[in-house]
């Protein structure tokens, strides 16, 4: 196979007065934010039907730029200020939306945390981002967030605190002040050794990635998003969230996935858009009703690979050819295969406007562009270290481009382990089972599932000096301690690992 461009060579998406998605692109305007861009959509269209969710019904655009002001001043009257940390684990809910815009409309820092971390995963993330305040749906989580930084603000989605000043010219807090070099929010992710370590994204970053996205996808006003994807994930969060706001678009908020939930939305909403995991695309293709998909102008398919025996079922029931794209927590939206051109199964496509991409000696995919992440919040070696000397990122994917200029991804450096479109980092999982007293050693690596893309896997040498553990007894151990999707599906006990002359565990050969 051609891997043109080839190792070295960049590449890069729309530049400043280039075509993109029809439209002129054209970096943001200097000094530009999301939430600058977001109160000029809510003021000029406020009956507009902006979020739906069956609890509420329609949320208007006038409506959620109230509340955001609200929220805002509520959380500047408990003494929160630009800067702050707030840490935010919910499901989804219009309250939730509020709480984040008004969030980043303050200049606070948004720290997205899984809602189904436990107490020790949690724990890191307050100690690590010493958040001011959190916002949580669940009392056992407020409690561990309490006991790992005690005096720490925790409020619910609706943020039931005393009123403030209203926002407004004169009085109150001032909105949307926040500058495109602010951090606008801090996600956390982690290679293969290490705590897990918070990407900050600023204001300029979630803008050109949310912006990029908006003319590849030719996303207007006219659109309806069914947004089935958490909140608390850079892909429903960054992407279908924020894409939605910016666009001036429309979103029917679904509290979780379900084949038929979806679908009935997308025929009682009109909606044109879905954006899903790979998981989601199994089930999807699997239901009687797949061909009710034909509904839509777009689905997009990202987080992980999608399978191609799953895009040609997609294609062959339903019509639809989703769109399969790449991006990172560091980066936001990268490289997306094309809306107008042939959308090829097996690659991600190509650079999106503003984004640059080269492939060093061994493959290693690198990039440079508005929509990368200023660096690791307080880990000043770990941001030297992902970097080039010259100044771009290095992702730890490894790529290849086909005859076309198509980009396939085709390893990781690093030995993340995707499963359902969730990251999962193998020494954390290791570091869990090797607390057990039965354990002597352990490797984790994924194992190819057609369902969840990936499933975890444990390789576990029992202890010399202790009795020798059930599978069962170890995944409810971890289950404890972690979050159901990071917990090995599958336990293997041998009696040794394979590992080179360094000592380095030799992972293929686990997989077999």
């Amino acid at each position: 196979m051609s891997t043109q461009p080839g190792a070295g060579w960049a590449v890069h998406g729309p530049r400043p007065g280039e075509t993109a998605g029809g439209d002129v692109w054209a970096e943001p305007a200097p000094g530009r934010t999301l939430p600058e861009v977001w109160a000029a959509r809510f003021g000029d269209d406020p009956d507009r039907p902006l979020l739906w969710e069956e609890r509420r019904g329609w949320v208007r655009a006038g409506d959620l730029d109230r509340a955001s002001r609200a929220v805002a001043a509520r959380l500047a009257a408990a003494g929160l200020r630009p800067g702050d940390r707030i840490l935010m684990s919910a499901g989804t809910s219009a309250e939730l939306v509020e709480a984040h815009v008004a969030a980043l409309r303050l200049g606070l820092v948004v720290v997205p945390a899984n809602t189904a971390y436990r107490e020790r995963e949690i724990a890191h993330l307050v100690g690590d981002a010493t958040p001011r305040a959190a916002v949580v749906d669940d009392q056992e989580r407020a409690a561990w967030i309490r006991r790992a930084r005690p005096g720490t603000l925790v409020v619910g989605p609706d943020v039931d605190l005393p009123d403030g000043p209203a926002a407004s010219p004169g009085r109150g807090p001032a909105l949307d002040a926040a500058g495109p070099d602010d951090p606008a929010l801090i996600g956390y992710t982690s290679g293969t050794t290490g705590a897990p370590k918070g990407a900050v994204l600023s204001h300029r970053n979630l803008l050109a990635s949310s912006e990029s996205v908006r003319l590849a996808w030719r996303w207007s006003a006219d659109d309806r998003l069914v947004l089935a994807l958490p909140l608390f994930h850079i892909h429903g969060l960054g992407v279908g969230l924020h894409g939605t706001l910016l666009a001036g678009a429309s979103a029917v908020l679904l509290p979780r996935f379900d084949p038929d939930a979806v679908l009935d939305a997308v025929a009682t909403h009109d909606a044109t858009l879905f954006f899903g995991v790979p998981t989601m695309y199994t089930r999807l293709a699997a239901s009687r009703r797949l061909p009710e998909l034909a509904r839509l102008r777009l689905c997009v398919s990202g987080s992980a690979p999608l399978p191609p025996a799953v895009f040609d079922r997609l294609a062959d029931g339903s019509g639809q050819r989703v769109l399969e794209r790449y991006g990172m927590t560091e980066t936001g939206m990268n490289v997306s295969n094309p809306y107008a051109g042939e959308r090829r199964p097996g690659t991600v496509g190509f650079p999106l406007p503003g984004v640059e991409l080269r492939l060093a000696t061994d493959g290693e995919i690198q990039l440079r562009g508005p929509n990368v992440f200023t660096g690791y919040w307080g880990r000043p070696e770990a941001t030297a270290a992902a970097f080039t000397p010259d100044g771009w990122f290095r992702t730890g994917d490894v790529g290849e481009h086909d005859a076309d200029g198509y980009l396939r991804l085709v390893g990781r450096a690093r030995e993340l382990i995707i499963t359902g479109g969730l990251n999962v980092y193998p020494r954390e999982v290791e570091d869990v089972l090797l607390e057990h007293p039965a354990v002597g050693e352990v490797a984790v690596a994924g194992l190819p599932d057609a369902e969840w893309g990936e499933v975890v896997a444990a390789w576990v040498v029992p202890s010399s000096a202790g009795r020798r553990p059930s599978a069962d007894e170890l995944a409810g151990f971890a289950a404890e301690r972690l979050a159901r999707f990071k917990c090995p599906r599958r336990i293997v006990f041998v009696d040794v690992l394979p590992r080179n002359a360094l000592g380095k565990v030799l992972r293929h050969e686990l997989r077999g």
